[in-house]
């Protein structure tokens, strides 16, 4: 892993947001997913993962 957040790939928020996800931490998987959503070049494919990762809904 790099210490440099620069260094990350869209395959790193990708990975970043599956642990979250499994970890019940559901904001955080969706914010890691619309990152790696930004950093891919394939229109598809970035809808695929924000399709994959919906932002959760807040219950107050």
């Amino acid at each position: 892993m790099t210490s440099n957040p620069a260094d990350l790939t869209s395959a790193d928020y990708l990975d970043g947001a599956r642990e979250m996800h499994v970890a019940g931490r559901l904001y955080l998987a969706h914010l890691l997913a619309e990152e790696a959503a930004q950093r891919t070049t394939d229109p598809a494919t970035a809808r695929s993962i924000r399709a994959q990762f919906p932002p959760p809904t807040r219950k107050d």
